[in-house]
């Protein structure tokens, strides 16, 4: 096994080259988003218990009713990348049929499959280092922006979730070169 930077390891096999990208393990992010997981989550307990236990006015079951929507959605939001984070995992397997891509959490994920002969304009995408949109993808309560793209019967098809510069463009070498290679011995 290979390794591109400390998150990218790639095994290659005589007939396919399998990727996996793992998240950034940060001790101090882990610990402050399951603290946030375990307040919001008690916070929507207390709320239910008391939906159901106080008389509340039509109106303030109305607001309640609000709140809890609100608050679902963003338990499930933060919920889904603290897992992420915690047991995330990208696989990428490139044979000489096609690319897959498996984004997971432990198993739980569904693979991809994509024709190498169908795609296109594989590249690299990092947005702008002082930037909203770089500092928004390396916020901790998101999943991230993925690095790399490419075309696939006209759409967008991306991966590499929160990559730096450096691995992105490493990864895109050795991911274009393998397509490359697989391509030449399918024809």
């Amino acid at each position: 096994m290979k390794w591109i930077g400390n998150r990218i390891s790639y095994l290659d096999d005589q007939n396919k080259t399998t990727f996996v990208i793992t998240p950034e393990q940060i001790g101090v992010v882990k610990a402050l988003m399951g603290a946030w997981c375990f307040m919001w989550f008690a916070i929507g307990a207390t709320i239910t218990w008391s939906y159901f236990t106080f008389n509340f006015t039509q109106q303030e079951k109305l607001i309640l009713g609000v709140f809890m929507v609100f608050w679902l959605y963003y338990f499930v939001r933060v919920g889904r990348t603290f897992l992420w984070v915690l047991y995330g995992r990208e696989y990428i397997k490139v044979d000489k049929i096609s690319v897959t891509i498996k984004t997971s959490i432990r198993t739980y994920g569904k693979a991809k499959e994509y024709y190498l002969e169908n795609i296109k304009k594989v590249r690299v995408s990092v947005p702008k280092e002082n930037s909203f949109q770089a500092a928004w993808e390396n916020s901790p309560w998101i999943r991230g922006g993925e690095r790399i793209e490419f075309e696939y019967l006209g759409k967008t098809i991306r991966f590499g979730r929160k990559l730096n510069q450096q691995d992105s463009k490493l990864l895109f070498q050795i991911l274009t070169k393998r397509i490359e290679d697989q391509l030449k011995k399918k024809n």
